[in-house]
C-alpha cells in the first residue's frame, strides 16, 4: 500500500498546478497525488477520475520516486517517415518532368499519382495524405502553373473576346427570337 506524505510546500505547488493548467491529463494526475495524501484509496482516486487502478498506481509510484517533475507528460518520437528524405530531390525531379516526362499520359500530378508513382518506383506504398504532408514539408507543389489569361499573345486575346462576344449573341436553346419559332415551325 503507498503512503504519500505531502509537506505544506509541496501541496501548495500541487494545488496551483492543479487549478492552472489547462491539460486535462496533468490535472488528473496532481489530484490523484492530492486525493492519496487525502488517505483516499487507490480503487476510489480511479474511479472518481475514470482511470484504470493501475494508471493510478503508476502515477503514484512515478511521484513517489521522481517527484512533481516525473509527473510531466512526455512525448515519444512517433512513427518514422515513409517516405525517407533523401526521396525529397527525386519526388521534386519527377514532379519538374511532369507525368508526361516520366512517361505517364496526363498533364499534371495529383498526389495519389504521385503516391502511385513512388509505389511502383521506389516499392514504397503510402497514402495520398502522406505524399501531400511530404510535398508540403518539401516545398514541392504536384500541379504545374497553369496558364494565365493575363499574359496572353494580345492578337489570341483579342480574338478570344470577339468569339466570346459572339457566343453570347447566340440565342438560348429556350429563347428562340420570332424569326427563328417561323424557321422552326416551317421545318
Amino acid at each position: 500500500m503507498l503512503r504519500i506524505q505531502l509537506s505544506p510546500e509541496a501541496r501548495e505547488e500541487l494545488v496551483t498546478t492543479f487549478k492552472t493548467t489547462t491539460d486535462r491529463r496533468v490535472r488528473d494526475r496532481r489530484q490523484a497525488i492530492l486525493m492519496k495524501a487525502d488517505k483516499r484509496s487507490q480503487t476510489a482516486i480511479a474511479n472518481d477520475l475514470h482511470v484504470e487502478r493501475r494508471t493510478v498506481y503508476n502515477w503514484l509510484t512515478t511521484y513517489l520516486t521522481g517527484g512533481l517533475e516525473a509527473l510531466h507528460i512526455t512525448w515519444g518520437p512517433g512513427k518514422s517517415a515513409f517516405i525517407p528524405t533523401r526521396l525529397a530531390p527525386t519526388i521534386q525531379e519527377w514532379v519538374k518532368k511532369g507525368p508526361a516526362g516520366c512517361g505517364l499520359n496526363r498533364a499534371n500530378w495529383t498526389y495519389a499519382e504521385l503516391a502511385e508513382y513512388l509505389y511502383k518506383h521506389e516499392g514504397i506504398w503510402v497514402s495520398t495524405s502522406t505524399m501531400r504532408n511530404v510535398c508540403r514539408r518539401h516545398h514541392i507543389r504536384p500541379y504545374r502553373p497553369t496558364y494565365r489569361f493575363l499574359r496572353a499573345d494580345p492578337d489570341k486575346k483579342q480574338a478570344a473576346k470577339a468569339e466570346i462576344v459572339t457566343l453570347k449573341k447566340k440565342p438560348q436553346r429556350g429563347n428562340l427570337s420570332s424569326s427563328a419559332r417561323t424557321k422552326r415551325d416551317s421545318l
